[in-house]
């Protein structure tokens, strides 16, 4: 059999973000495939902002998808990508003029876009190398923050226990939409599924969690704690907007959202009754290499 080596590409249409990942997996023999980001490009377009208060992708954010799906499908043809999946989440699936927005980027484009669900998200995100990240012996609750929605996964000895999607994102908690009735769904939900459990850690994924372990320092694997997230949180709410793109040298589309996004993390933990959060890096663009790998490998 020997060593074989393939090019996919992910694009993740996000309602804070649009994301590629091209990456390469090479196989050996009857080896496990090693999977190796090639190049991540993210754009941001706040769809979200959009869809979230008029319903709808406006001309100017639909102008701006379009030169992004064409700059990504160059990229794509000069990494050589044989395959590609392109899923969109929560902005497109509310969207009242989604599908039209899909099939006009696929006549100008030629990418093919698919509105995927909640629950289609979240198993796409288990599909992730999850398993080099966490413990067997551990139960861990994932929790995936985006502009639009989270998604909450139990796993508990290595296996995917139960997940659920909730409408509860960064770009809406922003535009204050989330209900506090939301809020108590999402509490109630999380301490019933870990009730069962005596200690349970976090795994958080998205652009805000990966960006305050980074400015924490530490160390690849290790966790950061609930009372430095609390810290953190606070830091953060005492700057003001342009304080945070200065001070903290955050990009001006994450100056604002990392707030609603630790409150999230926060709520998580409290809930779950967790003291750590693990923050492996990796998401839903990673699930969408996994899953397009394991469809040529069946």
């Amino acid at each position: 059999m020997g060593f074989k080596s393939y090019k996919y590409a992910a694009i993740d249409i996000g309602s804070n973000a649009i994301r590629l990942l091209v990456a390469t997996v090479n196989t050996f023999d009857n080896q496990a495939p090693v999977f190796k980001k090639t190049s991540l490009v993210r754009v941001p377009i706040r769809l979200g902002q959009d869809v979230f208060t008029t319903g709808e992708i406006g001309a100017h954010n639909l102008q701006r998808m379009i030169d992004t799906m064409h700059s990504y499908q160059l990229i794509m043809g000069v990494h050589n990508v044989e395959k590609y999946k392109a899923y969109a989440t929560s902005a497109m699936r509310e969207s009242s003029n989604g599908k039209q927005v899909a099939s006009l980027i696929k006549e100008k484009t030629g990418i093919d876009i698919e509105i995927i669900d909640g629950h289609h998200e979240a198993a796409v995100i288990a599909m992730t190398d999850l398993h080099n990240f966490i413990d067997e012996r551990k139960v861990y609750l994932y929790v995936d923050v985006g502009g639009g929605s989270t998604e909450f996964t139990l796993y508990a000895n290595g296996e995917s226990i139960t997940s659920k999607s909730f409408k509860i994102g960064t770009v809406r908690l922003l535009n204050d939409m989330v209900s506090y009735a939301l809020w108590n769904e999402a509490e109630e939900w999380i301490k019933e599924v870990t009730r069962d459990y005596d200690k349970i850690d976090v795994i958080g994924s998205g652009g805000n969690i990966n960006n305050i372990y980074k400015s924490s320092q530490k160390s690849t694997g290790k966790p950061i704690s609930y009372l430095y997230l609390s810290d953190y949180y606070k830091k953060l709410q005492s700057y003001t907007y342009e304080e945070r793109i200065y001070h903290l040298n955050l990009n001006q589309d994450r100056a604002d959202v990392i707030i609603p996004a630790c409150r999230i993390y926060l709520s998580a933990m409290k809930w779950s009754r967790a003291k750590n959060i693990y923050v492996p890096k990796i998401g839903l663009a990673d699930g969408i290499i996994k899953s397009i790998f394991n469809a040529d490998h069946r």
